[in-house]
């Protein structure tokens, strides 16, 4: 039987933010790629952290709680943060989420594997730690991602 390895299905053109990009960009990085997070890298590629949706979604939803508070009718997700919001309330809290930059709210501990560890571990902490996509690391640098969907995907890839 043959063993697969990360280098047998990781995506090796990863789509990544530096942590001084602010989350308007990477929400807009993410939309136009159709992605659900991106790695963080240092100008050298090493891994810095990682940014999801899930961490801008928390951040939203902070920002909701506190204006809630003031305004209970007011909701950050009415209307398009891009259009300028009548209340002055949501807009500074439209205003500070989209300046926030990535390296304030990714995940900075990142499970991260290397091409050369077999896809069965890799799944085994993937389920484990409920993390849908690791980084692959060689030397320290960022060489591809391996993500649920590569993996579900390969499962019925035509086998060779």
């Amino acid at each position: 039987m043959v063993k697969l390895h990360v280098r047998d299905l990781m995506t090796t053109q990863v789509i990544t933010l530096k942590g001084t990009d602010t989350i308007k960009q990477a929400t807009v990085l993410f939309a136009l790629h159709d992605i659900s997070a991106a790695p963080v890298v240092d100008d050298d590629r090493h891994l810095i952290g990682i940014l999801s949706e899930t961490d801008i979604l928390e951040l939203v939803m902070k920002h909701q709680k506190e204006l809630s508070i003031d305004h209970p009718s007011l909701y950050m997700l009415a209307s398009p943060m891009d259009d300028i919001p009548e209340d002055e309330s949501v807009k500074k809290a439209s205003d500070t989420i989209s300046n926030t930059l990535v390296k304030e709210i990714m995940t900075k501990t990142v499970l991260t594997t290397t091409p050369d560890a077999q896809i069965v571990d890799v799944i085994e902490e993937m389920i484990k730690k409920t993390v849908n996509r690791v980084p692959v690391l060689e030397k320290g640098v960022l060489v591809g991602i391996i993500s649920r969907g590569d993996i579900i995907f390969s499962i019925y890839k035509k086998k060779r």
